[in-house]
């Protein structure tokens, strides 16, 4: 293996989803190219050279062991998957993405195929200004001139305005960012499998809920009329404990919380099950106690039909959840959709899996990350 080389990479989108295509392209180029230190601020600029939408721009600083070649030929290889096609382009257009190598080390190179330093990165303001961010005082081994001194003589007169966004290195400091997940969703969808591989690709404190130590679980599912109230008291208390034990604080070691639920079902569940007079008593209870607790900073619900739901609990072999209707799962479906409706203001991110197997194929967990990760890059925290 060759010597890590330090390397210098500008940024900038004005298609499609432009944040989202720089996250994109800074998670590949992190997974193909090398590691990743720093990343500036992002900016707003208008368009250079071509009347178009504004783009967002920022710079990047990366540890490699590849030839400045083999770099340029992988950063063409991220380009083209992220839906730009370098080649075709004639003058200035707009694009998905646009990945351009600035500095290689102090290396000066000129080639048919790569010239380094950027032969026009002096001129361009939307890329000095976020490169100055994370590497002030590098020199520009022709012009002899730091980062912050070529800005300053930078004839630019381009628009440039930071903007509140933020950008990540990885996926795991991503999750880190968001501090505390629920994953929710009707029975059987599989939101503990999908907490449980969040947790342990991306160094998350667990918080899984102890259903199985119940009671009154198997006795509910016999006869609902007689247990209803019982079960959702056990389970409220339950919760309750668990949530201001577990959620209260951090565990140093992990970088934030996911959870397998939010103790807010209790009342949708209870609203399901309890007859009118033991639902009243019980939400006065429920209010006091969810004062309390700790929300999550994402609400994620998977959305399936109630016939796949029903091979899941049927798959999965609980005896006790045999006899679950379907009636049943769609009152508790139509349940969290009357509570999304009463928290505007929760940050709830609705996945419809109804087409995808998470569990079984990682193509479709990467796309469910990749739904939580493009609507959390839109929120602040």
């Amino acid at each position: 293996m060759g010597e890590l080389k330090k390397v210098y990479i500008s940024i900038g989108s004005n298609l499609g989803n432009k944040l989202q295509n720089l996250q994109d392209a800074i998670f590949m180029l992190g997974k193909e190219v090398g590691d990743i230190p720093s990343i500036s601020k992002v900016y707003q600029s208008t368009s250079w050279g071509f009347e178009a939408d504004d783009f967002l721009n920022a710079c990047i600083e990366l540890d490699t062991r590849s030839s400045p070649q083999i770099v340029l030929k992988k950063v063409l290889s991220i380009e083209k998957k992220l839906g730009r096609e370098r080649f075709k382009e004639s003058g200035y257009e707009s694009r998905s993405i646009d990945i351009d190598l600035l500095y290689y080390e102090n290396v000066v190179l000129h080639s048919d195929e790569l010239t380094i330093p950027h032969p026009k990165l002096q001129e361009r303001k939307f890329v000095l200004l976020p490169l100055a961010d994370i590497a002030p005082q590098f020199y520009h081994p022709i012009l002899k001139k730091d980062t912050r001194n070529l800005l300053q003589e930078c004839n630019d007169e381009s628009k440039l305005e930071e903007t509140t966004h933020k950008l990540y290195k990885t996926k795991t400091e991503l999750f880190s960012n968001l501090n505390f997940i629920a994953i929710e969703g009707n029975i059987g969808v599989g939101k503990t499998t999908l907490a449980k591989r969040i947790a342990e690709e991306h160094n998350g404190k667990l918080v899984l809920e102890r259903f199985a130590d119940n009671p009154f679980l198997p006795k509910f599912y016999e006869d609902q009329g007689r247990y209803a109230f019982p079960l959702e008291m056990s389970f409220l208390a339950d919760r309750y404990q668990q949530f201001t034990d577990d959620t209260s604080q951090f565990d140093l070691f992990k970088n934030f919380m996911v959870s397998d639920y939010d103790i807010y079902k209790s009342l949708i569940f209870a609203q399901v099950t309890l007859q009118k007079d033991e639902f009243n008593l019980y939400r006065k209870l429920f209010n006091l106690m969810y004062r309390e607790v700790r929300k999550p900073n994402i609400y994620v619900y998977l959305y399936q039909s109630t016939e796949r739901l029903l091979e899941n609990i049927k798959k999965r072999g609980r005896t006790y959840e045999q006899g679950i209707e379907s009636d049943y799962l769609n009152r508790i479906n139509k349940g969290y959709f009357n509570f999304f409706k009463s928290y505007p203001e929760q940050n709830t991110l609705i996945i419809d899996v109804g087409e995808l197997d998470f569990v079984a194929r990682n193509e479709d967990y990467d796309t469910v990350i990749d739904t939580i990760k493009n609507y959390a890059l839109n929120l602040s925290f």
